[in-house]
């Protein structure tokens, strides 16, 4: 376990008063109430008020509400535990359908994280877990959320002489290979990858929007190379092309017609 950093949980203890009475307070309140030096407590909050997680009232000179960051963290929290219901129960559905390992991922910088996952019905399946953490361009639900990034954001997370790490042999290992391969994501509107984090499993993807059209997870269906094939991939990027559609539908997206 690390050291806890007593700044840190200084400002946090000034935050967190905000969630008792009419959620406005002033420096002096603050001081008091935590019993902190005025000129500790004076830096912590014009440093958060400077961050945004803290606004000054101007109707009150001196005194401060929450701030919009806090606001957007606490949206980016519900979203995700929004997406995780809704993405198991999808997930359930899909492996219910097909027998098969279904995957909800979401990106976070250049890996993905397995936000649900419900396991294959057959004795011989994929071995993963919910929380794990894998390189995106490894995956087919990482290729998706990556195809589906603006360019000049790929290109901050990905500059083309970005190392890209190998876990098999059919691993992508350049950019410049990876982002042909990422184009041909987005002409099919759906991501393939055989054998490229597990030298025994191939995997289909899909994207996930929420309500305003952003893709914000992809839905994969993994299978064993035993039970893969050209018309198992074919039958497999329908079904999860609409487990994708129904956990977008769950999130508010409504398709423009």
């Amino acid at each position: 376990m690390g050291r806890r950093v007593p700044a840190v949980s200084r400002a946090l203890d000034i935050l967190e008063l905000f969630l008792e009475g009419d959620g406005t307070l002033s420096a002096p309140e603050i001081t008091r109430r935590l019993q902190l030096p005025r000129t500790t407590v004076h830096e912590l909050v014009t440093t958060l008020a400077a961050r945004g997680y803290l606004t000054p009232l101007p109707e009150q000179p001196g005194r401060y509400r929450p701030g919009v960051r806090l606001y957007q963290l606490g949206s980016r929290y519900a979203e995700q535990l929004d997406l995780a219901a809704e993405g198991d129960r999808v997930a359930r559905e899909v492996a219910g359908r097909c027998g098969e390992t279904v995957h909800v991922a979401i990106l976070e910088d250049t890996d993905v994280i397995y936000i649900a996952k419900v396991d294959s019905s057959h004795a011989v399946r994929m071995v993963s877990a919910a929380g794990r953490r894998l390189p995106a361009h490894c995956t087919a639900v990482g290729k998706m959320l990556l195809a589906s990034l603006p360019p000049a954001e790929l290109e901050a997370r990905l500059p083309a002489d970005a190392p890209l790490s190998a876990m098999t042999p059919n691993s992508i290992t350049s950019v410049p290979a990876l982002r042909a391969e990422l184009e041909r994501v987005r002409e099919r509107g759906t991501a393939v990858e055989h054998r490229e984090s597990n030298p025994d499993v191939s995997c289909v993807a899909a994207p996930v929007r929420d309500r305003s059209g952003r893709v914000v997870a992809a839905l994969s269906v993994s299978v064993p190379m035993i039970r893969w094939s050209e018309e198992r991939e074919a039958e497999l990027v329908g079904l999860t092309a609409r487990g994708a559609a129904e956990l977008s539908a769950r999130l508010g997206y409504r398709p423009r017609r």
